[in-house]
């Protein structure tokens, strides 16, 4: 079963990175990186900002700072222990894929897919009643991760883990948010 599985995720590896062309090779290494994401990040913190004030948005960065750095542990003890070689670094894909990022790292799951999916995930439950078309947020961790599979960084099945321990670990986070809102934050 698992065989059939991850021969499967090899497949569809091999589909979804063979879409590529030099052509764009420079926007998705753009797109993977996290630092040109900051715009993204100023102009949704500035809405949040002007939605529901100053030491609300304060507070809600707390907890993504804890979302994060929970999800990013998590992450790395799941790649240590499974120790799974990223596509770009197993022998039998090198000649099949285009490998257009190195990682020495190890691929399972996915941190980008978890975090953004985390984050869009919290943001989402939080914010859903300030802003009418949220739903759009979802759009980031879809782009996001999409780039960790062009560049042969990753596995599909990595960056579908990733989005059910992200989605998880933004649920529970919002939970203790919201149970600790009304008592440690009001406003």
């Amino acid at each position: 079963m698992l065989e059939k599985i991850s021969e499967l995720d090899t497949d569809l590896l091999v589909y979804l990175n063979g879409l590529g062309s030099e052509t764009y090779d420079k926007f998705w290494l753009i797109i993977t990186q996290q630092l040109y994401w900051t715009p993204f990040f100023l102009f949704l913190f500035y809405l949040i900002y002007k939605k529901i004030g100053g030491k609300q948005t304060l507070y809600l960065l707390l907890f993504i700072a804890i979302l994060i750095a929970f999800t990013d542990q998590t992450c790395n003890l799941f790649k240590h222990t499974f120790q799974r070689l990223r596509p770009c670094n197993e022998p039998d894909l090198a000649n099949i894929i285009r490998i257009v990022q190195v990682r020495k790292s190890f691929s399972f799951f996915s941190g980008h897919a978890a975090n953004t999916m985390a984050v869009a995930t919290f943001l989402f439950l939080v914010l859903k009643r300030h802003f009418k078309y949220l739903g759009f947020l979802f759009l980031w961790p879809l782009i996001f991760a999409y780039s960790r599979i062009y560049l042969g960084l990753h596995y599909p099945g990595d960056i579908l883990a990733g989005y059910f321990f992200g989605a998880v670990f933004g649920l529970l986070i919002y939970l203790v948010y919201k149970k600790l809102k009304p008592q440690y934050f009001p406003g």
